[in-house]
């Protein structure tokens, strides 16, 4: 759902338009704050820091594929973890691979709508909360959803990534 009064930013549009496909109907909202980290995030939303959802790209060590691993806020990633539920090393690629796979900025990675398909995995802590706030294409724009309609919606595997 957007604002006509104040039309969102363009790349806040395209996940607009991407959540519409998939059948949700999110209102993203511009905030005046960055929140650009969980923190700050957490502070504009006025929501626990668990509740922000990271959008994090890897990229496979061996087959240069993207994954997308959507993290609480309050947790760090333990990749040689996450590797194992993958199947592959994992290396953290430089801004412009993410851009270029997620035609996203770093800051404002949405959790779909991304300019290729990414196998996605999904922290299960995220599921504990009735919300949960990602962002929308912007370091300025998130939108609140459901966790169980998330993972449904982006086919994430569910696991433990701390």
């Amino acid at each position: 759902m957007t604002d006509s009064k104040n039309p969102l930013p363009s790349s806040a549009q395209r996940v607009a338009d991407a959540a519409k496909q998939l059948g949700l109907d999110p209102h993203i909202m511009t905030m005046a704050d960055s929140t650009r980290t969980a923190e700050e995030a957490a502070q504009a939303c006025g929501c626990e820091v668990g509740q922000i959802v990271k959008s994090l790209v890897f990229r496979g060590a061996n087959s240069g594929t993207p994954y997308l691993l959507l993290v609480s806020g309050k947790n760090r990633v333990d990749e040689r973890k996450a590797a194992k539920v993958i199947g592959e090393g994992l290396a953290r690629p430089d801004a412009a691979y993410v851009r270029g796979t997620t035609g996203f900025a770093i800051g404002g990675i949405p959790p779909f709508g991304h300019a290729q398909p990414l196998k996605t995995y999904m922290d299960e802590d995220l599921l504990t909360y009735a919300d949960v706030w990602t962002a929308a294409g912007t370091p300025h724009c998130v939108m609140r959803l459901k966790p169980q309609e998330l993972q449904a919606k982006t086919q994430a595997v569910t696991i433990n990534v701390y």
